[in-house]
């Protein structure tokens, strides 16, 4: 019944566009112009809501007639396009495009007696192989993530029918909820405000402007046409941020129908840009293509032209493309990210993208807060005094009244006032019962303070201010000495920013109170009222260091990561925590400080300094984008509103559990625990991570190189191939296989001690350096085949043989080298993943050892099969096992000696 109630009232709205659905009516701006001119009763009538909330038949009709309150980015595609997007890669799509070529030529133009299917056969398993094992990795690491999500999952304030408040996830409401919003909330829906108080939010994901705007209840019939939706101050949008104030709002859009979702959907995807693990994977793979580009074609003419055989040389070239190929990078990149997620949540982090693994591992600035980081969490109220230094319950109840009554989030400092005062005696319960709030000012990070204005019984209004003492003295034109107001002169301020200093020395943070008696804009309060204060005292409060922070500041500095503290605190609390800490504080910066210094100075100083305090929300984002500037990769730690920008700013943004809406919305990386040393070890393990994506990396470069220096001398210099193109596939497909268990790879010590980054100049000096010693143990294979293994098998040199004697010394040398080269490039596996002595002092995990056994057995017995025989692979004689130990041997130790030669050059070898 409700839901033909909805579709009748859609259809006698006019649609606004060329959409004519009934939904079309209720939909973009000229929907929400609508909904901000009508008053909260019309609008609960239009929609069919209820003040209180709807009930569950209620529920179910909203979320059938306007859809789920999800964009469709955010949507996990359905199973088929999951599937097919296993296999979107360019790496895919080039064995694709061979493998349809080989079609036409082994089959469609090829002669009837002639045809074979067995190169796009081995080409469509390497296909499916990859694809498969990709598809299988996204999909466990996927549910993991999604699991582990829950555990954080964002929710809101909502009222239904015969519940009352609760809290649902986001994807549960529905039009015509009623949502209750407080500081730190993100908005979860487009909502038409029907109460607020003091309500401030934060539009900038929509309007780019960071200075938040008032929203107040009011309906706007007079409202222009042409007004921007967000310039209607009684609704408030999805992805907006309430940085103060509270408000209580109807939900008149959700999902794809929302501003924020029209705008997603009109971008055609997340807007985010290339995470630094995303750079250095496309940068690897424009380096293989561009060889694959560069060396195919070269292959293709020099075989060609020294055979004669134009087919079997494109037939050739076609396979080295495949060889040169990496078409398991998609699916290692993705089994190492996926493995890394899993190993994290053991450690008590979560990943909300699995790109800030890798991201995670090559951090070697991490900033952080001061308060609940470093410190224990645990603010204590100290000392509430006056003027003059004496303990004053006075100042204790004023500021009781400000904390209790302000709406915003109640912090560390303001439950430390209220816990004291409801400690000292029935103080806190005769305040709360003899007072009520007028209005108030939201704290900000510009004023740094909070004032509320509370009315008593008799009609009288008090102002209270509270906030650093700075910014409190400015406003402040007299104070209270004795029960005597007295002007604020120099001198008087002097000895009270004395005194403050003191309780700072001693690592107390010192806030300042005062007062104003019926001020002239008691409800209406505005910034102009907040001065001619009088000063009354000042509070002095000790949030001490965690015993553990210490210990996690040293570890991290061991792993190469620089600590340096961004907060909004004074300089002199925050260096007395950070000098127990371990971290230099000397040169601390200031917020005025770091306004005065232009960007290159501001780069300057950015290094030499680890102390930044009384930073606001804009100039925290400004030293984490200095030092990214300096090349540095910088992890932001935060959990309040005023850590968002910087945590969007950094390589890798970081948060807890416990943190506000907002601060999770904007993190990489959630731990479940408020501790350094959770990070310090989930920071390792992205390393580990990253080093077995770089070994892979690494291996398959210099491997193929060295593979495509060999095919041109081979193709150059010997009168058939030395290897076909089935045997070359054939030989890829198994090492590739091999290859699939280096995400379960032990890593060395020494790979983690130092932060990781992807370096794509390092990747091709490795493939330079590392690639023609393979090419060197190639050329002495074939010469030795040539001259030696060969003639003995086939009964003379390649001169005075007829043709079956040829076919048996060619097939003689193919299977030589196909031997030789699946053992080389299984101990380049062992060799080069890592750069200790491989085996004594280095051993591979057990998965990536039997592995590499399992491929070395299979090529070394396959000649001496019937498939062998069916790839024109001859079984091989006691003399090429006395040749391959040779062979074996000389390499391991020429590898050995390439890596401390390159270690020595370069200072590191992965």
């Amino acid at each position: 019944m409700l839901l033909t109630t909805l579709l009748a009232r859609a259809l006698r709205r006019v649609p606004t566009s060329a959409d004519t659905s009934p939904r079309a009516a209720t939909a973009g701006r000229g929907w929400l112009l609508h909904v901000a001119a009508l008053t909260p009763d019309a609008l609960l009538a239009e929609l069919g809501a209820h003040e209180h909330g709807l009930d569950e038949t209620e529920v179910d009709a909203m979320r059938a007639f306007w859809g789920d309150n999800a964009l469709s980015r955010d949507e996990r595609p359905a199973l088929p396009r999951r599937l097919l997007a296993a296999f979107a890669d360019p790496f895919t799509y080039i064995l694709v495009a061979i493998a349809v070529i080989s079609v036409l030529t082994d089959w469609v133009f090829a002669q009837a007696s002639a045809r074979d299917l067995t190169t796009p056969a081995i080409i469509a398993v390497m296909v499916l192989a990859s694809g498969a094992l990709r598809f299988v990795q996204t999909e466990r690491s996927d549910s993991a993530a999604e699991a582990l999500r829950e555990m954080i999952e964002t929710t809101c304030c909502a009222e239904r029918a015969g519940v009352g408040r609760l809290e649902l996830p986001l994807d549960e409401l529905v039009v015509g909820d009623v949502v209750h919003l407080s500081s730190g909330d993100v908005v979860p829906a487009d909502l038409r405000l029907v109460r607020a108080r003091d309500l401030f939010v934060s539009q900038s994901s929509l309007t780019g402007e960071s200075e938040a705007v008032e929203k107040r209840a009011a309906a706007e019939p007079d409202a222009s046409a042409d007004v921007a939706a967000t310039d209607l101050a009684n609704l408030a949008f999805l992805g907006s941020t309430v940085i103060s104030g509270s408000g209580t709002g109807i939900v008149v859009a959700t999902g794809g129908r929302t501003l924020l979702g029209a705008a997603a959907g009109a971008l055609g995807g997340d807007a985010r840009g290339d995470t630094a693990s995303d750079a250095g994977i496309a940068e690897t793979s424009r380096l293989l293509v561009a060889l694959m580009l560069v060396m195919v074609p070269t292959v293709l003419v020099v075989s060609g032209l020294t055979k004669g055989d134009w087919l079997d040389a494109l037939l050739f070239s076609l396979s080295v493309a495949v060889g040169l190929t990496p078409e398991m990078l998609p699916m290692l990149v993705t089994c190492c990210l996926g493995k890394g997620s899993v190993d994290l949540s053991r450690e008590k982090v979560i990943t909300r993208r699995l790109g800030a693994i890798s991201d995670l591992g090559s951090v070697d600035v991490l900033c952080c807060d001061k308060t609940g980081t470093l410190t224990e969490d645990r603010v204590v109220l100290e000392r509430h005094l006056d003027v003059l230094g004496n303990e004053d319950a006075r100042v204790l109840h004023a500021a009781f009244l400000n904390s209790f009554f302000g709406t915003g989030v109640k912090n560390l400092i303001d439950s430390a006032i209220i816990r004291r005062a409801s400690e000292a005696g029935g103080d806190a319960d005769e305040l709360a019962a003899r007072w009520s709030l007028v209005d108030e000012l939201p704290f900000d990070f510009e004023r740094r303070r909070l004032s509320v204005v509370v009315g008593d019984t008799r009609g009288r209004t008090l102002m209270v201010c509270k906030g650093a003492l700075e910014e409190m003295l400015a406003v402040c034109s007299s104070a209270e000495l004795e029960g005597r107001v007295v002007p604020l002169t120099t001198e008087l301020a002097g000895e009270v920013n004395r005194r403050a200093e003191q309780l700072s020395g001693q690592g107390m943070r010192v806030l300042a109170v005062a007062c104003k008696r019926d001020p002239a804009g008691a409800d209406r309060l505005t910034t102009d009222d907040e001065r001619d204060l009088t000063l009354i005292g000042y509070l002095a409060f000790l949030d001490p260091p965690k015993e553990s922070a210490g210990a996690a500041v040293a570890a991290l500095a061991a792993h190469g990561v620089g600590v340096k503290v961004l907060t909004g605190d004074a300089a002199p609390v925050a260096a007395h925590v950070c000098a127990a800490l371990g971290i230099p504080a000397d040169g601390a910066l200031t917020g005025a400080d770091v306004e005065a210094l232009g960007d290159d100075e501001l780069s300057d100083a950015v290094e030499r300094t680890a102390l930044f305090a009384k930073l606001s929300p804009a100039q925290k984002a400004r030293v984490v984008g200095a030092l990214r500037g300096r090349g540095h990769a910088v992890g932001f730690m935060g959990d309040g509103v005023n850590d968002a920008a910087a945590m969007r700013a950094s390589d890798c943004g970081i948060s807890v559990d416990s943190a506000v809406d907002v601060a999770r919305e904007a993190a990489d990386v959630i731990l479940l625990r408020k501790d350094l040393m959770v990070l310090e070890r989930g920071i390792v393990c992205g390393r580990r991570t990253l080093a077995n994506m770089v070994k892979y990396v690494k291996m398959t470069v210099s491997s193929n190189f060295g593979n495509i220096l060999s095919v041109l001398v081979a193709a150059t210099l010997l009168p058939f191939l030395p290897m076909s193109a089935v045997q070359l596939l054939l030989l890829n497909l198994v090492y590739d296989l091999t290859c699939t268990a280096l995400p379960w790879d032990a890593v060395d010590d020494e790979l983690v001690r130092r932060p990781r980054r992807w370096d794509g100049a390092s990747i091709r000096s490795f493939m330079l350096w590392m690639g023609p010693v393979s090419t060197v143990f190639d050329l002495v294979t074939f010469a030795a085949l040539f001259f030696w293994v060969c003639p003995a098998v086939a009964g003379g040199a390649w001169g005075a043989l007829d043709a079956t004697g040829r076919a048996l010394f060619t097939a003689t040398f193919q299977a030589g080298w196909f031997v030789e080269s699946m053992w080389t490039q299984t101990l380049a596996v062992h060799l080069i993943r890592t750069a200790r002595v491989p085996l004594l002092r280095s051993r591979a995990s057990a998965p990536v050892t039997a592995l590499g056994v399992a491929g070395i057995t299979l090529a070394t017995a396959l000649p001496f099969t019937p498939v062998g025989a069916a790839l024109d692979l001859a079984p091989l004689p006691a003399r090429f096992f006395v040749l391959l130990a040779g062979v074996v041997a000389g390499y391991v130790a020429a590898v050995s000696l390439a890596k401390r030669a390159y270690v020595r050059r370069h200072g590191s070898f992965l």
